[in-house]
């Protein structure tokens, strides 16, 4: 007896909720991606084996150049900064206009001395971004970058630091920054590294 075939069925596969499900995802992705901003300055970390990840909020970091010049980044966070800038302006005896605090709230890091600040944040982005800092001042005399963290923690006394030196950065340089930091009593912070690839 003859077997009876089946007929065949053409299989549609409707992928138009494949398709949303993926778009709805990317769509989530880039909005809630962070994006790193790029560095002041070109540094070259030293690398380690640490696996420790940095706190993505409440962060200050401190960045040790090649020829010992220190940048300072505050916080994100644009009213703490207007706050922080008071303080400093305060404690060197000068002032800001709005228009000042607003750019200070736009700057990447701070890396002129405190009486060369107002005529940094009076210059236009390009300006900014063309301009060679001389560094926040640190050393015996003039610790201004320590009065930057000071004054930081002033505002918020929950920040973090992270310091992020050049492999080539001068050790002298890099232990005035740490004996500052001890002499605020600020003992904890983490230091930048690139990640060692295991052979």
């Amino acid at each position: 007896m003859a077997r009876v075939k089946p007929k065949r069925h053409n299989i549609r596969v409707d992928m138009t909720a494949m398709t949303d499900v993926s778009f709805l995802l990317l769509t989530f992705f880039i909005l809630t991606a962070q994006f790193a901003k790029p560095d002041v300055e070109n540094i070259t970390t030293p690398s380690s084996i640490s696996e420790k990840l940095l706190p993505d909020s409440s962060l200050m970091t401190v960045l040790s150049t090649n020829d010992g010049r220190f940048y300072f980044t505050p916080v994100e966070n644009g009213s703490e900064r207007i706050k922080l800038l008071d303080n400093m302006a305060k404690k060197y005896g000068t002032s800001f206009t709005n228009e000042e605090k607003a750019a200070f709230t736009k700057i990447q890091a701070v890396g002129v001395p405190m009486n060369q600040l107002k005529g940094y944040l009076n210059l236009s982005e390009d300006d900014q971004k063309a301009f060679k800092a001389p560094g926040v001042p640190m050393d015996e005399e003039n610790k201004q970058l320590i009065d930057w963290v000071q004054q930081s923690l002033a505002v918020n006394p929950d920040y973090k630091l992270a310091v992020k030196g050049d492999t080539n950065t001068k050790y002298d340089r890099v232990k005035g920054l740490f004996e500052g930091l001890r002499d605020i009593d600020f003992l904890k912070f983490w230091l930048i590294t690139n990640q060692e690839v295991a052979n």
